[in-house]
């Protein structure tokens, strides 16, 4: 069993990490409305503005030099300015 102190400090990490959205390759957020960490889960809440971005098939998050910490393929048509919620959680998987 993995301590509950030690999956805080890896989403902390992740936190720390975490530096940018970018979505179908190209347009990249740096703006959080929320961006932390509680307990093991970080919160990403962020806008994604329906005059650039009128469908998402792709988010990343990158750290500061565009290294992909995760991808995910979505379809998420933007008809407005759209708040995403975003959480990366962090659990100890057993079999």
């Amino acid at each position: 069993m993995i301590a509950q102190q030690f999956l805080n400090d890896v989403a902390g990490y992740v936190d720390s990490r975490v530096a940018k959205v970018v979505l179908n390759g190209s347009y990249e957020i740096t703006q959080f409305e929320v961006k932390q960490v509680t307990d093991n889960t970080l919160a990403l809440n962020y806008i994604i503005p329906a005059a650039e971005v009128s469908l998402v098939t792709l988010i990343e998050l990158q750290d500061a030099t565009g290294n992909v910490i995760t991808s995910n393929n979505v379809h998420v048509p933007i008809t407005a300015d759209t708040l995403m919620l975003q959480n990366i959680t962090v659990t100890e998987v057993t079999s």
